[in-house]
């Protein structure tokens, strides 16, 4: 959408895009391109530099960003006189994305988006930054300065840019190119201790979380510190994460009205978050919160992930299942104006009893504690909700639920932000896994039965069956032709949950066709791991293992770990060999920096034991196979697998499936511990 709504402006080429951001840049008075031939043909028979600006739908500095500059005349025009500009949505090309987010960080020490790189015809970098203001501030100079700047060492140094950009190229490939594989022999559980202890040495005391402001939840560290507290028994990482949990639920990270979280805070408290919504996030804090109530036996985290997923059901879900990408952080052109709260609108809405309440539990004051300093005129007395007091009496517990309902009733008449409506098919993956889960440890049969929607709108909409292709994005009625290795990889690892949720053998026999597509796809058998984009992607400068868990998990792991799991279920030996194999490709990487991998980690874990082979015999459907599956599903126990005794499971398995009745072994090898009926006794076996 445009940010200059009056605008009689002619659309530009991005009015044809399908992604949001891209078309929220239409009406900009800068002729745009999208990635692609067209442009790069253009900027070659010109030979003009290409300005290249990468972002997403929900970036709230994005948005001030074209505000102040992408709608501004002067800068249109000469950008137009000086430039060929491009226009990128890193959500719809993340391996264009990671190159040049690669180069910008190398040469700057920092990213971010708007993500700003100046490039030569041929796609090599050799400028770039972030964002830049209107006006020179703080020694940096204006937007406008920086194009005037870069178009006249063009003209004057152009041999040295050139140089410049080799040189640089030369490096990134360095940077970005794994070496030789090492041993597996490396992959121990030293590996693990080191990094759950450096964790530790990062836990936040006062408010939780690891590391200080701004706080992104990066779910995978909590995640890795749950199962370093099991390897070694160390309580205390247990507590770490529980109380990191709770902080961040009670905070204004965590939508107090709506449920599901903000993508970071900007302070260390979580108080006061940057609103925008992700499905990615909320996707992997499921399954922390999922995770934390089994660990805790604590039904506020069940309450957490309740919510959450109400949230993703209510407002994040297509009509056929789908799941929408994000919500973004401003609305009226304010951000955070949906979700924050005047004391005198509190004090319109509520009776006075409810107002005491309301202001005693949230904090809430005149003054408000957060102000959009982006905004040249920011709304007064903004109160983001965050829980300060929780000493409530049952009273107070009834009189706070209906307080609520009023307060969501009437944001429900509030503009909403708006809504990145594209379907990825990776974020898809991780969300459909997360609900799997949901729906046996929470025992709600309707979420299994949204898991089993958002795979058939994912294998109708996005998986080309005959040519067992799958698509990266899908948007009003088009899917796009981009391929990347983090959708098959976290799709895969999201049938696999919902196999272990069903028993279903067509789940197993789907997660089996992604698994050797993407090993035929990316998989590199010489040195091992997983490129991510395919070899015959167009325009791109280098080929990518992705060796970071961020906010996303990376592709190298996730398929490293599904695979491991695929392998326990099938007895499939070359999932697990490749599997290994990326493991030890990284190895350096685990040894130096564990913290940056700390989902590759919990793949490392898995490896490192047998796991235990819970095999379920009986129809799957039947109450008291439910109730094992369950029982199954409600011990923390992450070196397990569950299985069904029908093909393509592993013969062991289907050598038990002569039972009849509802029944449960606990194997590890071809040793099975007595097999029970009881989902009780099965709990003790698992514990």
């Amino acid at each position: 959408m445009s940010r200059d709504p009056a605008t009689t402006r002619q659309a530009n080429r991005l009015a044809a895009e399908k992604s949001p951001y891209l078309r929220q840049h239409a009406c900009n008075p800068v002729d745009w391109y999208p990635w692609g031939e067209e442009a790069f043909r253009r900027a070659r028979a010109e030979d003009k530099p290409v300005f290249l600006s990468i972002g997403y739908s929900t970036c709230h500095w994005c948005h001030v960003m074209e505000r102040e500059s992408f709608e501004d005349a002067r800068v249109g025009a000469f950008l137009n006189e000086h430039f060929i500009s491009i226009k990128v949505d890193r959500e719809e090309r993340p391996d264009i994305d990671k190159i040049y987010m690669t180069f910008v960080q190398a040469t700057t020490g920092s990213g971010g988006w708007p993500m700003s790189v100046f490039l030569l015809p041929d796609l090599h970098p050799f400028y770039g930054g972030t964002y830049f203001p209107p006006e020179p501030r703080h020694g940096r100079p204006s937007f406008l300065q920086l194009l005037e700047q870069i178009s006249r060492v063009w003209h004057t140094r152009r041999t040295e840019i050139e140089r410049n950009a080799f040189e640089v190229q030369e490096q990134l490939a360095a940077a970005l190119t794994r070496p030789a594989a090492g041993s597996d022999a490396d992959l121990d559980s030293d590996l693990i201790r080191r990094a759950g202890q450096g964790l530790k040495r990062m836990y936040d005391a006062e408010h939780g979380g690891f590391g200080g402001a701004p706080k992104f939840p990066q779910p995978s560290q909590p995640e890795l510190l749950l199962r370093y507290a099991r390897r070694f028994d160390d309580s205390e990482a247990t507590r770490m994460v529980l109380e990191t949990c709770a902080r961040m639920a009670a905070g204004g990270i965590h939508d107090q009205l709506g449920g599901g979280f903000a993508r970071y805070s900007v302070d260390a408290a979580w108080r006061v978050p940057h609103f925008e919504k992700m499905l990615y996030d909320n996707a992997q804090l499921l399954d922390l919160y999922l995770h934390a109530c089994l660990v805790s036996g604590n039904l506020i985290h069940a309450e957490t992930a309740r919510n959450l997923v109400r949230y993703v059901l209510r407002d994040m879900t297509h009509p056929e299942g789908g799941f929408y990408s994000a919500e973004d952080a401003d609305s009226e052109g304010h951000e955070g104006k949906f979700y924050c709260w005047t004391k005198a609108e509190l004090q319109s809405l509520l009776d006075p009893a409810e107002l005491e309440l309301v202001v005693r539990h949230f904090g809430i004051t005149e003054q408000g504690n957060f102000t959009d300093h982006s905004h040249p005129s920011p709304l007064p007395g903004q109160n983001v909700l965050s829980v300060v007091d929780t000493n409530l009496t049952p009273e107070d517990t009834r009189r706070l639920a209906a307080a609520k309902a009023r307060m969501v009733k009437a944001r429900e008449q509030r503009v909403r932000p708006p809504l990145d409506d594209k379907i990825l098919t990776s974020w898809n993956g991780l969300m459909l896994g997360a609900l799997a889960q949901a729906s046996v440890i929470l025992g709600d049969h309707p979420l299994r039965a949204a898991a089993e929607r958002n795979l058939a709108f994912l294998k109708t909409r996005l998986w080309d069956a005959e040519s067992k292709t799958l698509h990266h994005r899908w948007r009003d009625g088009e899917r796009d032709a981009v391929q990347l290795l983090d959708d098959y990889a976290f799709l895969l690892e999201g049938v696999l949950h919902l196999y272990e949720a069903t028993l279903k053998p067509a789940h197993l026999e789907f997660a089996m066709n992604l698994a050797d597509r993407m090993l035929a796809k990316f998989y590199d058998p010489t040195h091992g791991g997983f490129w991510q984009a395919p070899a015959d992607s167009p325009h791109l400068i280098l080929r990518i293992k992705e060796d970071y868990d961020g906010a996303e998990p990376s592709g190298n792991s996730v398929a490293a770990l599904s695979l491991l799991r695929l392998a326990a279920i099938t007895a499939r030996n070359g999932y697990r060999q490749a599997a290994i194999k990326t493991l030890a490709l990284f190895q350096d990487r685990l040894q130096n920096t564990p913290q940056a991998l700390p989902r590759m980690l919990q793949a490392v874990d898995f490896a490192l034991q047998e796991p235990y082979r819970v095999v379920i015999c009986g129809d799957p459907d039947a109450k008291e196979t439910r109730a094992l599956l369950q029982a199954a599903h409600s011990i923390y126990q992450p070196h397990k697998v569950i299985l069904g005794t029908a093909p393509p499971v592993q013969e062991f398995a289907r050598s038990l499936s002569a039972q009849r009745e509802p029944i449960a072994y606990v194997c590890t090898g071809t040793a099975c511990q007595t097999p029970t009926s009881e989902a009780s006794r099965l709990r003790e076996m698992l514990r």
